[in-house]
């Protein structure tokens, strides 16, 4: 019998080696715990890997190859998906982020990615990389780019931001760039496409201040958390480690303004900029 042809890395990859992957281990008979036995990792994150939340890796994919007896497809496979325009420390989490049905983050001292415009996000990259080829700045505006389509797309996830007053005062780029900015998210909130509240620098000190949280639900697999800093990321799943990161976020969320109080502040904020901005 001819084996599985090897997939189109531009059709979903990860969700057809994903697919693959349950039809190779249904047919060797194997539950998805007793894989995860072989493989030393838990049975949850096998379903994980068929559902599309999480990334087959390439050494994992070889002993994959070898327990179902897939004559490399596997390992081939990740080869040609891992091929991604992002960091390989954010790479996991961008794809699971295409298939969350909830997204809630909380981003210090930013506006996070998703929310960021071009100016914006050519500024942020700038300063963090200030000796890049500007070539190599614009494929990374791109690649954020990108993911914010999501936002656009007729049934997109819940999105959720706690948004630190820090984001709102920090001039990023310029004042028009903030006005901009600050205004395309009151649009978003206005739209009814995103949900977002304010921290407001009066709360003081707090959990989970020193750090990004990102939490993702899915409708066929456990939760994630992504928590992130300077040019590193981790994706987690482990179930009490992903409960304390939601109640860190919780915390915020309660102590941060309401809905509407958000939005006056930031248009206010989006005001203040666009009239510094017209200044001579």
């Amino acid at each position: 019998m001819p084996g599985p042809k090897d997939l189109d890395p531009s059709s979903s990859p990860r969700a057809l080696l994903g697919a693959e992957l349950r039809h190779a281990r249904e047919k060797s008979g194997l539950s998805q715990e007793a894989l995860g036995q072989r493989l030393f990792v838990s049975g949850s994150f096998i379903g994980q890997l068929e559902a599309g939340t999480r990334r087959l890796q390439t050494d994992m994919a070889s002993k994959v190859d070898e327990l179902l007896n897939t004559d490399g497809f596997f390992e081939r496979n990740c080869t040609a998906a891992d091929k991604s325009r992002y960091p390989n420390h954010f790479t996991e989490a961008v794809e699971a982020e295409s298939m969350a049905q909830t997204i809630r983050q909380y981003v210090p001292s930013l506006i996070p990615g998703l929310l960021q415009t071009r100016a914006y996000a050519q500024a942020v990259f700038r300063a963090y990389q200030p000796t890049a080829s500007d070539d190599e700045i614009e494929n990374l505006v791109e690649a954020r780019l990108s993911r914010a389509r999501l936002i656009a797309d007729p049934t997109p996830p819940l999105l959720w931001w706690v948004l630190d007053e820090a984001a709102l005062r920090r001039v990023v780029g310029s004042p028009r760039t903030m006005a901009e900015n600050l205004h395309r998210i009151a649009a978003l909130i206005r739209g009814h496409r995103i949900i977002a509240q304010v921290l407001p620098f009066r709360v003081g000190t707090i959990g989970a201040l020193g750090g990004g949280i990102k939490l993702m639900t899915f409708t066929d697999a456990p939760p994630l958390a992504y928590l992130d800093g300077i040019g590193i990321g981790q994706l987690i799943d482990d179930p009490a480690t992903v409960a304390r990161c939601e109640l860190s976020y919780d915390l915020l969320r309660a102590s941060a303004l309401s809905p509407q109080e958000s939005l006056a502040l930031i248009e206010s904020a989006a005001e203040d900029y666009a009239h510094e901005a017209e200044q001579p």
